[in-house]
């Protein structure tokens, strides 16, 4: 959540800043302005109406042993008018906060200032790409193609056991697939520095919230319900992304800063309904309700937040650098950023059978942002409780990956070579074989 002392102190660079994401959020500001000074002139009464209260409490002793018994009791029948309006003050302030942050809650992290202004994903600037597209002596396949005559995926089977938008993996495709999930988080643990662990893939409606999934994805996720019960559906989903469990696992502590920085990651299957989106239900990987990822997620102070987020990239790009895929970085603009982020960079892969770039990774410094939502703080060195910086990033997604891979690495004769830091994990195998 976006701090409400910083929307009293300067409403017009929030306003400002909102509005370079071109949602109209901006536009919300005000009302959360004017909630909020209905709340605080409440509560601002309530204070001075007990201080009254106590004032004439004190009043009905000092009567009472003096025996003005009739005075004693009208000043008794005004405390407890003065207990009415209390209680009117109270329940007003109460309605003025949740409205407050019924709003709050809903709106995006402003953009970091070095994000540039744009409205769409045509506006992204490119700042990096490493390799080159590769070339080939005949037509590449795409890897549907690859995918049915290597039997890698089973789509028709997947689609029948799942509906559309789900894959069944089969013989080499699933050896390829555990493969490379165990590269990615033997070369983030041992060479990265981060923590592997292990989280539920069913979360809390709190986790959803505390990630900024919910409450404005809630139409993409999907809720669990416990068995014939109903009135479980809705307090636990299936995980989207690592992210919404590990990011959560420090949530409502507050940490010594000596424990910063912490690296975590994590494999997980995720799961998205993405409700109308466009290609799910089409043949092929490239978007599906269900994929496995390798999620990092790190807690830092706030100082190190946009430094830790350079050094997220590279540990990102080194997975396909090792892979050997041509890529591309872009910084997201105002316009294309997620309701998270205040910072973005997306790694597209090249995909040769697509003839498109496709997207593997998200980096993203959440700034203070989620930590807020999740009520996460650290102790400086001044004993001072502090919002630390989240970040995120894909180290990287699948099946993008695996769509990638196979399609740079496709051979004239069907065959698809496998990468060499790949052989280990598949008994030293160099081709995947028709």
């Amino acid at each position: 959540m976006i701090d409400i002392k910083w929307i009293r102190d300067q409403p017009e660079l929030v306003k400002q800043r909102l509005a370079a994401r071109n949602g109209g959020d901006d536009a919300k500001i005000d009302e959360v302005l004017k909630l909020d000074e209905q709340r605080r002139h409440a509560l601002k009464q309530v204070e001075d109406l007990k201080s009254l209260r106590n004032k004439v409490s004190k009043e009905i002793g000092a009567l009472m042993g003096q025996k003005k018994l009739a005075e004693a009791e009208a000043k008794k029948v005004e405390t407890r008018t003065l207990g009415d309006q209390i209680a009117a003050l109270d329940k007003t302030a109460t309605e003025a906060e949740a409205a407050r942050d019924a709003i709050l809650i809903r709106l995006p992290n402003p953009p970091h200032a070095s994000v540039p202004s744009g409205r769409s994903s045509a506006d992204n600037p490119e700042v990096k790409h490493w390799g080159s597209k590769p070339e080939f002596a005949f037509k590449p396949k795409s890897h549907v193609e690859l995918c049915a005559s290597l039997k890698l995926v089973d789509f028709e089977r997947g689609a029948k056991l799942s509906g559309s938008g789900f894959l069944l993996y089969t013989n080499w495709g699933a050896r390829l697939e555990r493969a490379l999930i165990q590269f990615l988080l033997d070369l983030h643990t041992t060479q990265h520095g981060y923590t592997e662990v292990a989280p539920p893939h069913i979360v809390s409606r709190d986790c959803m919230v505390g990630v900024g999934q919910f409450p404005k994805f809630e139409d993409q996720a999907y809720a669990v319900r416990e068995g014939l019960d109903e009135s479980t559906l809705g307090k636990l989903y299936l995980l989207p992304t690592a992210e919404a469990p590990v990011a959560n696992i420090h949530r409502e502590e507050i940490l010594p800063a000596s424990q910063l920085p912490i690296y975590y990651c994590a494999y997980s299957p995720c799961f998205r309904a993405e409700a109308g989106a466009a290609g799910v239900g089409t043949r092929g990987m490239i978007r599906v309700h269900q994929f496995d990822k390798v999620e990092l997620v790190k807690v830092v102070r706030q100082e190190d937040g946009y430094a830790e987020l350079e050094k997220m990239l590279a540990n990102a790009e080194k997975v396909l650098q090792l892979l050997g895929l041509h890529y591309r970085i872009v910084l997201l603009c105002t316009g294309d950023m997620g309701f998270a982020s205040a910072k973005t960079y997306d790694i597209e892969v090249w995909a040769p059978g697509q003839n498109a770039y496709l997207e593997v990774s998200s980096c993203s410094n959440t700034d203070e942002f989620q930590a807020r939502r999740m009520n996460l703080r650290y102790k400086d060195a001044d004993g001072q409780n502090k919002f630390p910086h989240l970040l995120n990033g894909s180290g990287t997604a699948l099946a993008r990956l695996f769509v990638a891979l196979i399609e740079t690495y496709q051979q004239a004769d069907g065959s698809v070579r496998i990468p060499e830091p790949l052989r280990s994990y598949l008994r030293g195998a160099e081709r995947i074989n028709a």
